[in-house]
């Protein structure tokens, strides 16, 4: 749970690190969208090395990057065993009772297994390059359009950069829990699935004790600061699209083109 990357910033000098946070966040949008139109291995090839070229310009570590998943793991086995023994197919590789995994079967499994990848490591991507200040200016940004319907533009992108940001702060205090639990004698990696569930209760008690207690320190320290949300509120940096932002706007759509056209051919 530790090596969870998404929420995380990685502190880089780069290009993509430099790109307006409105851009990125739009970008991403544009990918998790486009990539589930994609129906072959084609495409997600075509999505791998874009991934892959983004990290590049980003100098982020690809093992940095690929060991985040290692904590969806099984997730990633739920869902391809899932959809390789439920999707029905004519040509039959070998049953095992009244299961059948067939070629239709292990193909959408492998598609789904790669695009749940593509999706964690896009997303990853969004907030290992932008901090987390940035972040919620970007969302807020997005939102504004829905302040005349009475949309609270400012605390959506406000809350929504905190859970973020939160996600490995409570993923390393989890991890902590559990290690004090088993030095003192809690078996949590033994037993069925019943009995590992219930023996997690131990482990999230404290673990939700901790996240109240953080999330009121949190906000004491908001208040402290005189934080009135965006009541009257100015920033330091303005947000601005220069030429770098319209390179990058047009290599996603040139990304776009080109999965639509694996889709097409």
């Amino acid at each position: 749970m530790t090596r969870i990357t998404i929420g995380q910033y990685y502190p880089s000098n780069s290009v993509v690190h430099h790109v307006d946070s409105r851009v990125k966040l739009a970008g991403t949008m544009f990918f998790i969208t486009v990539l589930f139109f994609v129906n072959n291995f084609a495409g997600y090839g075509v999505a791998a090395l874009f991934v892959l070229f983004v990290v590049k310009l980003a100098k982020v570590p690809v093992l940095f990057l690929l060991r985040g998943l290692r904590a969806l793991l099984f997730i990633m086995v739920f869902m391809v065993v899932f959809n390789l023994f439920m999707t029905p197919g004519e040509n039959v590789l070998f049953a095992v009772g009244i299961l059948r995994v067939t070629t239709e079967g292990l193909v959408m499994a492998a598609q789904m297994a790669l695009r749940l990848i593509l999706l964690i490591a896009g997303s990853s991507i969004l907030t290992l390059t932008t901090s987390p200040i940035h972040l919620t200016d970007g969302i807020e940004a997005l939102l504004k359009p829905l302040k005349p319907l009475k949309v609270p533009a400012h605390d959506i992108a406000m809350m929504m950069t905190i859970a973020l940001r939160f996600i490995p702060t409570l993923a390393e205090e989890m991890d902590k829990i559990m290690k004090a639990q088993k030095a003192r004698g809690a078996e949590l990696d033994t037993g069925g699935i019943l009995k590992r569930a219930k023996s997690l209760l131990p482990v999230l008690v404290p673990l939700f004790v901790s996240a109240f207690k953080r999330a009121d320190e949190l906000a004491t320290a908001m208040e402290a600061r005189c934080y009135r949300g965006d009541v009257d509120r100015t920033r330091m940096k303005i947000m601005l699209i220069t030429k770098r932002d319209i390179v990058a706007t047009g290599v996603v759509a040139v990304f776009g083109v080109l999965l639509l056209l694996t889709r097409l051919l």
